[in-house]
């Protein structure tokens, strides 16, 4: 139990959290507009459109709640879900889906969070973050012919949106 804890923490321990005022009630964070988050989706649909792949994309605000999700007219039923999981997958433990199955593969002392309900560490889930490492949203592809390239339509979702976010 204590390997996975500290499993765990390493992984976690990957990204900048929000930070607060220590002599506030309240914390300040950040998210996306609406229309942010689904130039981002369009941008990760197209790429994938022009690689030849049909794919769903969700974007999830920092918490893991959706904001836009697009499904490309022959993508799969089973891309709804598992885009959405992808993106809630990268926000909740702060890292890449990919890193995150490589973390927890079989044999691992973190293998154990792969029994968590809505975890889903296969590629195609990104943290979004703001230019001081703020975690901002996170994006999730499915349905392109393997997890690399879900992870490279999601970052060009990103990229289209990096000098909005990156101030």
């Amino acid at each position: 139990m204590k390997k996975l804890a500290l499993g765990l923490a390493a992984v976690c321990g990957l990204a900048t959290p929000a930070l607060a005022d220590e002599d506030s009630a309240f914390v300040t964070f950040q998210v996306l507009k609406p229309e942010v988050a689904l130039q981002m989706a369009e941008a990760a649909l197209l790429s994938c459109r022009e690689a030849g792949y049909q794919i769903g994309v969700t974007v999830v605000d920092r918490f893991g709640i959706p904001q836009v999700f697009l499904r490309d007219r022959y993508a799969g039923v089973h891309v709804f879900e598992t885009s959405r999981r992808k993106a809630w997958t990268a926000v909740s433990f702060r890292t890449s889906t990919t890193d995150l199955a490589d973390a927890t593969a079989a044999g691992t002392d973190s293998s154990g969070i792969r029994h968590i309900g809505e975890a889903l560490p296969l590629g195609g889930g990104l943290v979004v973050q703001e230019g001081g490492g703020s975690i901002v949203a996170g994006i999730g592809v499915s349905g392109a012919p393997g997890p690399a390239l879900d992870d490279e339509c999601a970052a060009a979702g990103i990229a289209a949106v990096e000098d909005q976010i990156a101030f």
